[in-house]
Order: C-alpha cells, then sequence, then structure tokens
C-alpha cells in the first residue's frame, strides 16, 4: 500500500552529501518525493511509495552517509500526492 510521509533530520547533515545521499537511497528504492536543507541545519522532505521501500529510507535517513552524524528523524504521515515522477534535490 502506498503512503506518503514527512521527514526532518537533525544532527550533522548540511556539508555532507545528505540531500545526495538521500536521492540516490529514495530512487533506488522507487520513490517520489523531494529533500532541501533548511536555514536552520537540518534535512527536510517527503517520500511517498510503498511502505516497505518507505521504512528502508527511514533506516538509511537514520544512518545517514559517511560523513553525517544524525541524532534525530522525526516523521508525520501525509495524503498522497499524484503526479510526481521522480525523487528530486531542492
Amino acid at each position: 500500500m502506498a503512503k506518503r510521509i514527512s521527514f526532518k533530520v537533525h544532527g550533522t547533515v548540511q556539508g555532507v552529501n545528505f540531500r545526495s545521499f538521500a536521492q540516490k537511497k529514495a530512487s533506488a528504492y522507487g520513490l517520489t518525493g523531494w529533500v532541501s536543507n533548511t536555514n536552520n541545519d537540518k534535512v527536510v522532505g517527503e517520500a511517498q511509495g510503498d511502505d516497505d521501500s518507505v521504512r528502508k529510507l527511514l533506516k538509511d535517513l537514520n544512518d545517514g552517509p559517511g560523513p553525517a552524524h544524525v541524532v534525530k528523524v522525526e516523521k508525520d504521515e501525509l495524503e498522497l500526492k499524484e503526479g510526481e515522477k521522480s525523487f528530486e534535490v531542492r
């Protein structure tokens, strides 16, 4: 079953290729959505796809790329969005 989540990643997550990491993982799982830096040193985004793929992405976001230090990942459920074709870095 498809689901959509929003996520906010706390820790050392900017300047460590976190957005590119998230995009590669999400795309590999067939998810759509987006990821972006905030102006307060966090990374936020939305991801949509099957439940198992979303779960895998959340695990990856908790681990982060090598130089990142993830302290916490917050997530919320959202309404599905129609028409997205890819997962993009904003």
